[in-house]
């Protein structure tokens, strides 16, 4: 959640993600910090390119968790969900990266130790996944996909 907070604030997000202001923003930030407007040897060339870095990464960030995003992909998601059993997952922080028999992984933002214990000790874990992970936390596709061998 932090992430998603930190990559609303610099785009000036407030509520729901819109994606024609996401984007107009986003050209703006490009705009005003892209690393060639400085010449080399400026101090401010390393703080720019850093920035440029950032502005990128939090735009394809927000624009996969975006509601428009998530409307457009939402038929091929509810098919892995109900379909799929769960692969393998992993916790750290406030992240759950659930990767699925299908060979899709996704992110859930948010999920708390205390769920991911009780999905560890639930005996039916897409059951639990399913009641209390899918429909309660924002998620996205993860680029990651499970290596077929």
């Amino acid at each position: 959640m932090k992430r998603i907070n930190e990559y609303k604030k610099l785009f000036g997000v407030t509520k729901e993600i819109d994606l024609k202001l996401l984007k107009k923003s986003y050209r703006n930030l490009v705009k005003e910090w892209h690393p060639d407007k400085f010449q080399e040897g400026d101090e401010r060339r390393e703080e720019a390119e850093f920035q440029s870095r950032r502005i990128i990464d939090g735009y394809h960030f927000l624009v996969s968790i975006a509601p428009e995003t998530i409307e457009s992909n939402l038929e091929a998601y509810t098919e892995t969900i109900n379909n799929s059993g769960i692969s393998d997952f992993y916790h750290k922080g406030m992240l759950l990266e659930i990767t699925f028999m299908d060979g899709s992984t996704y992110e859930y933002f948010g999920v708390t130790k205390q769920v991911y214990t009780k999905l560890i000790n639930s005996n039916k874990q897409n059951r639990f996944a399913r009641r209390a992970i899918y429909p309660n936390y924002i998620y996205r596709k993860s680029k990651r996909h499970l290596q077929e061998v």
